[in-house]
This record gives structure tokens, sequence and C-alpha cells, in this order.
């Protein structure tokens, strides 16, 4: 588990870092160690707060043909902003973008050097 969450958070650091350098309505300022930091909380936002989340709004998720899950996905990084104070999301839009390029970068790193889960596997 630790493993897992120790590349899930190395993969989030550069999608997040992706973002910020893309979007100008995401930026974590001038230090490296908010967007450590960023990563950090995102990384256990998803790990803790979203299966509950998710599990909680089956019926929403189903209802939107899954819209409702990329929601949830921009309320974790919503929720990212609001914990960690140098990291900010300007308005919803940016939000938007912002999670759909950390999907796409993290899809990216994980056809790229596997599953953190499956890298785990084999590291044992």
């Amino acid at each position: 588990m630790g493993r897992r969450i120790v590349i899930s958070w190395a993969f989030n650091v550069v999608a997040l870092f992706v973002a910020a350098w893309i979007l100008d309505g995401i930026t974590y300022g001038d230090q490296w160690w908010t967007l450590l930091i960023a990563a950090l909380v995102f990384t256990v936002v998803n790990a803790f707060v979203k299966p509950i989340l998710t599990v909680l709004s089956i019926p929403f998720i189903v209802v939107t043909l899954g819209l409702f899950y990329f929601l949830i996905n921009i309320l974790m990084l919503y929720l990212t902003d609001w914990i960690v104070p140098d990291f900010e999301i300007r308005t919803f839009w940016w939000a938007v973008l912002g999670a759909i390029i950390v999907s796409i970068v993290n899809w990216i790193l994980n056809v790229a050097f596997g599953e953190p889960e499956e890298q785990a596997r084999l590291a044992y």
C-alpha cells in the first residue's frame, strides 16, 4: 500500500506540474515544495475521500452516465486547493481543464510505467 501511494504521489506531482505549466488558472506559486505538498494532499484525498464520495454518488453517476464522476475529480482538485494555501485554482472552468489534464497525464504515466498497484505487486 505504501509503495502504491508513493508511485501515485509521483504521478500526481508530474500531473499537477503539467496542469500548472499549461494553464494560467492553476498555480502553485514559486515554491517546489508547494507542488510536492499539493500532490501529496491530492493523492491522499484521491485515496481516501474519493472512494467514499464515489460510493455515495453511484445513483448520480449512473443517471449522468459517468459525468458526475468527472465532477468528483474536479471536487478533489478544489479540496486540494482548499487545504494547500499556495495551490490555487482560479475558477471552475480552470478546474475542469485541470482535471482533464491531470487525468490525461496520469493515464499516460500509467501506460508508460504501469499501474501503481501492478508496480507494487511486481516489486515483491
